[in-house]
């Protein structure tokens, strides 16, 4: 696969093998695979059966270890699903200029790829968000500006520059439009919750199909819970689409800004990587289908 990002980072079993050797020698296994998926932000290794060394490609993805090892221990048993436990994080060295991190293997298959029932997925992501916007949030860390879960209005440049760099494309027919209305819809007021934001099928690990585990937490912050409503059109589609909204009871104006962090995931996305992660852009133009298909 092409390179990414400017500045993106070359990773290989070798390198993973030694900075192992080096700094957590009782976590070393002979079997070091590369994982294959269309993540953008780190290379992820399975060390033999119970661990994986996640390695970030570009600069700035190297605050998410240091985030998810932060507070993920803190929401992990309030949550009903599994999530990373984060063992260790390692220091730049053989030639590696990052910090890497060792984490637990979850077993599983991710949503694009295993078997599952969506209105059944829909129901248990659904709790999921739920007892995630149930966990008090005091303490949790400033939302930086533009960040998930801050109000639309902060993305709305980056939106319609990605969507003037995509004019002609056929897949965003109308969403200037939708994603206006979404803007339009009333800010939320309330107090701030805890958002994942990024549920998206990669990011969903199922096991007898049922929802096991949520990984890929670097997006966590607190703020407008609309964000997690991004699922609804990433992931489901029709009836469980449905499910899922109901299950967290959406009233029109969180509709409407969950719609608008579907796109503006979506449309962020699609010229970015349009040339280097054909995986991403599919899910990217996925979205947008639906959105349009869902249009109300």
């Amino acid at each position: 696969m092409p390179q990414m990002h400017k500045g993106q980072v070359e990773t290989s079993p070798d390198l993973v093998t030694r900075l192992l050797a080096g700094q957590f020698p009782e976590w070393l296994r002979p079997e070091i695979t590369l994982v294959e998926s269309f993540g953008t932000d780190h290379d992820i290794y399975r060390v033999g059966n119970d661990l994986c060394v996640r390695l970030p490609k570009i600069e700035w993805a190297t605050a998410q270890a240091e985030k998810e090892g932060r507070w993920l221990p803190q929401l992990a048993d309030q949550l009903p699903v599994r999530v990373p436990r984060q063992l260790g994080i390692g220091a730049p060295a053989e030639g590696y200029p990052f910090k890497w991190s060792v984490c637990e293997w979850i077993s599983g298959a991710d949503a694009h790829h295993a078997r599952v029932d969506l209105e059944r997925l829909a129901l248990d992501l659904g709790a999921f968000v739920t007892a995630l916007r149930e966990i008090d949030a005091a303490g949790a860390p400033e939302r930086p500006k533009g960040a998930r879960g801050c109000p639309l209005s902060e993305v709305d440049d980056s939106v319609r520059r990605s969507i003037a760099a995509l004019e002609g494309h056929p897949e965003i027919g109308g969403i200037a439009h939708l994603w206006a209305e979404s803007l339009g819809a009333a800010a939320w007021d309330g107090q701030d919750f805890w958002v994942h934001g990024d549920l998206l099928a990669g990011n969903l690990i199922v096991r007898e199909r049922r929802l096991h585990a949520v990984i890929d937490w670097g997006t966590l912050n607190v703020g407008d819970p609309a964000c997690d409503l991004l699922a609804a059109w990433n992931v489901f589609s029709g009836s469980s689409r449905a499910a899922y909204l109901e299950a967290l009871m959406v009233d029109d104006d969180t509709w409407l800004r969950g719609r608008g962090w579907a796109i503006y995931q979506a449309v962020m996305a699609l010229p970015y990587y349009r040339e280097t992660n054909p995986g991403m852009v599919r899910q990217a133009t996925h979205a947008l289908e639906e959105v349009i298909a869902d249009s109300r």
